[in-house]
């Protein structure tokens, strides 16, 4: 496309001008984070003050934001009354964590949340997707409250809005409460389901009048798969086909009454939303056959998650492939689960596969362009999840709620995190969202995984997808220049 400007102020059209506390601030020598200078192109003049972006615009009130989970940052993990998850309990298990790491301390967001959210702002963000840890609020999953835990998070959210951020809260990113799985198998059980009706209740009456966006689960696939299937996340079980269904639909369910929990507690401009990681894919060509298997592909690939929450069903034709592996469904179940939603949320890092015509999966070639993860860097898979999300399921708003690579870096002898293959991969990704936000596809905001490096999952802190770097010995936070390059994209809305 042809290079096009335009100018805006150094927040961009239709930002909030109002004051934050200046708690936090980049080294006096790194003028990164400052309004990019003037610049003009012959005989183009530009307001005082204005900024000249190549236009590739996002619209005034798209979201930038970024994102981590509780067990993933806050360590603390058995301070003022919090109870254990099954991740404090599997990263003590020999061998099941890289070099033996746990997130008993992670990155101290626990004590550190205000320096961390003075960062968040100095870089401008718009919005911060956090997860609250159900065992610090109810140590044993149901029952007695931990009010020291429901201070805390009162005072993180109060925090975001003292200083003009967005708070996005997410129940459930994995660490369920320990007492749940030991005395009731967890989610083998529906009644971890109806404990997590509670559990969102609780947080709702709680938060509800400060919190706008609620999410009920982050990835189902990964931790009912991963934990419950392959072993090789908390819980660390290996159960069979109907066993790994049965954990599936008790999630499901419980999300469906979760939801209800929230309608009924929170007001009623609050919006409601659910994050799946979906098997994603681009197509060979951009034909109309192409993307028709495509779609076809991505369908049924995401359709056991994604039909029962937003058609009420499970797919027919997978019911008859699994036969007598199909878990117990009760009567009314799929109603509850079939709850209005305001939005989905799409977590997104890589392609799996290139769809031909005839709807044949082409898997990428070993030494393609690859994450510290292994996993491929395929920038147009924002835009195809975005349209075949749209087209089959139609949600009011979709957010992508992750995004982001992990590659190492550390800081060097100038005090700079030089990650550059981090900035272009987001670079290339956004403007998959760009486009699909040119073509009036419903997508509201991006969320960069993750705000800080921390504690990930089995590989311990041997993967960094922070755009932010943490010494884990110090914890002393550092910005790389994907940070930087981020901060001038939210504050400009565009790129």
């Amino acid at each position: 496309m042809p290079l096009t400007f335009l100018w805006m102020d150094g927040r961009g059209p239709g930002r909030r001008q109002e004051e934050r506390p200046a708690r936090w601030s980049a080294p006096e020598n790194d003028k990164a984070l400052a309004p990019l200078p003037n610049r003009s192109r012959n005989t183009l003049t530009l307001p005082p003050g204005a900024v000249l972006m190549p236009a590739f615009p996002f619209p005034p009130d798209f979201i930038f934001g970024c994102a981590a989970a509780s067990y993933q940052i806050e360590g603390a993990h058995d301070a003022d009354g919090k109870g254990p998850s099954i991740w404090d309990a599997f990263c003590r298990r020999p061998g099941a964590i890289l070099n033996g790491d746990s997130g008993d301390t992670a990155c101290d967001h626990y004590h550190r949340w205000e320096q961390d959210l003075d960062m968040i702002a100095a870089l401008g963000l718009d919005a911060y997707r956090f997860s609250v840890a159900w065992p610090r609020i109810l140590p044993e999953g149901t029952g007695r409250v931990n009010e020291a835990g429901l201070d805390f998070y009162e005072r993180l959210v109060d925090g975001m809005l003292a200083r003009g951020i967005k708070p996005v809260l997410t129940l459930y990113h994995w660490d369920l409460p320990l007492a749940l799985e030991e005395k009731h198998g967890g989610w083998r059980s529906r009644v971890t389901a109806e404990a997590f009706a509670e559990y969102a209740r609780l947080v709702a009456e709680r938060l509800g009048d400060r919190v706008p966006y609620w999410t009920t689960f982050n990835e189902m696939p990964v931790f009912a798969e991963l934990g419950y299937r392959a072993g090789i996340h908390a819980p660390g079980l290996k159960l069979d086909e109907k066993g790994v269904r049965t954990v599936i639909h008790n999630i499901l369910l419980a999300h469906g009454l979760g939801v209800q929990a929230l309608r009924a507690a929170l007001p009623a401009q609050s919006k409601i939303g659910v994050v799946h990681n979906p098997w994603a894919c681009v197509p060979f060509v951009e034909n109309d056959a192409c993307i028709k298997a495509a779609r076809q592909r991505w369908e049924y690939r995401n359709s056991w998650y994604l039909d029962p929450m937003f058609k009420g069903s499970y797919p027919g034709g997978q019911i008859e492939e699994l036969g007598a592996a199909m878990p117990e469904i009760r009567d009314g179940d799929m109603r509850a689960i079939h709850q209005p939603l305001d939005f989905l949320g799409l977590n997104i890092y890589s392609s799996q596969a290139v769809v031909e015509e005839d709807g044949t999966e082409r898997a990428y070639e070993k030494d393609f362009p690859s994450t510290d993860m292994g996993w491929h860097i395929t920038p147009d898979v924002l835009y195809w999840a975005l349209r075949f999300a749209h087209d089959l399921y139609a949600p009011p708003e979709l957010l992508i709620t992750e995004n982001g690579c992990a590659f190492d870096g550390q800081v060097n002898a100038e005090g700079r995190v030089e990650d550059y293959a981090r900035l272009e991969y987001m670079r290339g990704y956004l403007r998959g969202v760009q486009r699909a936000v040119s073509e009036g596809l419903p997508a509201k905001g991006y969320f960069a995984w993750s705000i800080l490096d921390n504690f990930e999952w089995s590989f311990g802190y041997a993967r960094r997808f922070g755009i932010v770097h943490v010494n884990f010995e110090t914890q002393q936070r550092t910005l790389k220049e994907s940070a930087k390059w981020y901060s001038h994209v939210a504050k400009n809305r565009g790129m």
